[in-house]
């Protein structure tokens, strides 16, 4: 790896943004890197196709998630499941923030964590923190819609995927083994 660890945003509402993310997981682990994703919002009782891959066949990449019961259509709407998020997901940057300091891994993916601060479930100076903190060598990957100009500005290389036309537009559901 590198010497000095740069900030990546994968951000905008077209598909792809975790996707790309675990595929520089794939990447940095065939170069024989450690690799921690930490999913904000997926759940570990969400069958996830890409957390399951690299669970099989990556011994060197980590997936973590909240512990925590979240339903993404509905759980913005209800105030009491909106305060238990805020407070799990402080205390899970809490965790990140005393890894990140660490050279433990390589690679670091927040997988979501922009749309937990655009939805309000993460403050900006916690992740402010952590990425002026990290430990030099440690490269950081955020994803998520909605990446505000002043996140942007802590970054060293952002992608915007930019939706043109996506089938549920149309009413077609998310399916196993493309979307999830």
């Amino acid at each position: 790896m590198p010497k000095k660890g740069l900030v990546h945003i994968y951000t905008g509402d077209g598909k792809g943004k975790t996707t790309a993310a675990f595929g520089l997981a794939l990447r940095c682990a065939g170069h024989g890197n450690k690799v921690l994703i930490y999913q904000f919002l997926k759940p570990a009782s969400l069958n996830l196709g890409e957390r399951k891959a690299l669970r099989d066949a990556a011994k060197s990449v980590t997936v973590e998630s909240l512990d925590l019961k979240w339903d993404l259509l509905k759980s913005l709407e209800d105030e009491t499941a909106k305060e238990q998020a805020k407070k799990t997901v402080k205390k899970a940057l809490e965790k990140i923030a005393r890894t990140a300091k660490t050279n433990k891994y390589s690679l670091i993916i927040l997988d979501e964590l922009v749309f937990c601060l655009s939805a309000g479930l993460a403050r900006f100076s916690d992740v402010r923190k952590i990425i002026k903190s990290k430990n030099l060598s440690v490269e950081l990957v955020l994803t998520g819609r909605g990446a505000t100009n002043e996140l942007l500005g802590l970054a060293d290389l952002v992608t915007e995927m930019k939706k043109i036309k996506h089938p549920f537009d149309k009413g077609l559901c998310a399916r196993k083994g493309i979307d999830y």
